[in-house]
């Protein structure tokens, strides 16, 4: 009699009990699916780097990549993105050293006519030692940027000495296996980018 109200106690309470192992973090909350799961983005590319060494994307495998597109003649947002993404990737390797390190910030020049290696590799440099500069000849730029979605065009004022570079502005958060992730927003904050790698970076 005793065994049948204590199952009957145990029937009724495990209800509550579930909840509360839930709240206290007993049961695993299901990983969100990322946003950019299937997306058609990432691909091939063959490219150089500051040293004036090609790089291929297969030299990133295993390591989550942050792929963004500019130019280092930009005069305002690719310096501010690039801070972002830095300074993200810097507060998230102070509280994450061992998953900051799987990380591989990528800047990739849409202006390769002024954004020699060395021109890359200096401007990298300012922001990032990790961070890795790629410039290369107009077609492999053109296909590396087809590959990522990302669309650009040079642009002259009429009476302007020097040209522009209208291009996408995204941050491309890919994983170990090259797989589009999320858009990191680079657009606004240092903390921002550090919260988006704390959830997705594993």
């Amino acid at each position: 009699m005793a065994g049948n109200t204590m199952n009957s106690i145990l029937r009724t309470l495990a209800p509550a009990l579930a909840l509360a192992l839930a709240a206290c973090g007993g049961a695993p909350e299901p990983a969100a699916t990322p946003p950019l799961a299937g997306a058609r983005i990432g691909g091939p590319f063959v490219l150089t780097d500051s040293a004036g060494k090609v790089v291929r994307d297969t030299d990133f495998a295993g390591k989550w990549r942050i792929m963004y597109f500019g130019y280092t003649y930009c005069p305002d947002v690719c310096p501010v993105d690039v801070q972002n993404i830095a300074g993200g990737l810097k507060v998230f390797e102070d509280g994450s050293p061992e998953l900051g390190a799987k990380v591989v910030p990528i800047f990739v020049t849409v202006d390769p006519e002024r954004d020699t290696p060395a021109v890359v590799g200096k401007f990298v440099a300012a922001f990032h030692p990790r961070m890795v500069g790629l410039t290369g000849r107009a077609q492999a730029i053109a296909d590396a940027a087809r590959a990522y979605g990302v669309t650009y065009a040079k642009s002259q004022s009429p009476g302007a000495t020097e040209y522009l570079m209208d291009h996408s502005r995204t941050a491309i958060l890919m994983d170990p296996q090259g797989r589009p992730v999320a858009l990191l927003p680079q657009d606004e904050s240092p903390e921002a980018v550090a919260d988006a790698l704390a959830k997705w970076v594993r």
